[in-house]
């Protein structure tokens, strides 16, 4: 199962310039237990962390995280629950570290120069230093769990990007940390990437059930063939996505 190529996640407009104002990210957050994974998953890969300066304020706001191993866990568990079955869970990636410095973007996702069995996640530590103070420990757990989908996901020959980032957004959806600025919309196209089809694909499973998105990820581990949409849901993914665009539509105009 190849890796799709490192993609910089560019900073949305709504991140606010760093400031002092002292924050309570206890709030934010509460105690994680240590998750125990099922007998039948594959091991949890090990878990690593490099933080490029301690003091900068980037790091300084990401160490106020409650037990970030416990949450890299997690991460991992929620991504084989959404994308796999104890079967097809992949078994390759050996380790995770997880890289904070100073960069252009926010984060991004690639294998290391070892091999392509051992994955880096780069998160800029500049983003999290501009993070709103009320939304830092939510913002963060969000990038980190859609970068770790681009540790395990299926990406086949022929893939589209959008399709990628959408599925890494789509458990993000699921994992309940959705900044706020995504909305659900019926502009662009259903592969556009990120959140808009993040939301397509949460509705697709939601109304077509039987784990489509599962199906559809575990479907592309070699190639993507377009036939998949119908095989799942009887319909092209032309017509889903006018489907979904209708009803994003009608529940927009009720709610006016």
């Amino acid at each position: 199962m190849s890796a799709p190529p490192p993609t910089t996640t560019a900073i949305p407009p709504w991140v606010s310039t760093p400031d002092n104002r002292d924050t309570n990210d206890q709030r934010q957050q509460a105690p994680i237990p240590v998750p125990v994974p099922p007998v039948d998953w594959p091991p949890i890969p090990k878990l690593l962390l490099s933080i490029e300066d301690m003091a900068c304020p980037g790091a300084v706001r990401f160490m106020k995280l409650q037990d970030p191993a416990a949450f890299l866990q997690s991460c991992v568990l929620a991504i084989f629950e959404l994308l796999f079955t104890e079967k097809s869970a992949p078994k390759n990636v050996r380790s995770i570290k997880l890289i904070l410095r100073p960069m252009d973007g926010v984060a991004y996702t690639t294998g290391s120069r070892l091999d392509d069995d051992h994955k880096e996640i780069h998160f800029n530590t500049n983003y999290i230093a501009g993070i709103s103070p009320e939304r830092t420990i939510s913002e963060i757990k969000g990038v980190i769990l859609h970068e770790m989908v681009h540790c395990f996901q299926c990406s086949g020959q022929g893939c589209p990007g959008g399709l990628i980032e959408g599925i890494a957004d789509f458990v993000r959806l699921r994992g309940g940390h959705v900044p706020p600025h995504w909305k659900r919309s019926s502009d662009g196209n259903w592969d556009s990437g990120y959140e808009r089809t993040g939301y397509f694909l949460d509705w697709v499973d939601t109304k077509y059930g039987g784990h489509a998105i599962r199906k559809l990820n575990e479907s592309m581990e070699e190639t993507y063939d377009e036939e998949i949409w119908k095989k799942l849901t009887g319909h092209s993914v032309d017509h889903l996505w006018q489907a979904y665009c209708k009803d994003v539509d009608a529940r927009k105009k009720n709610s006016d």
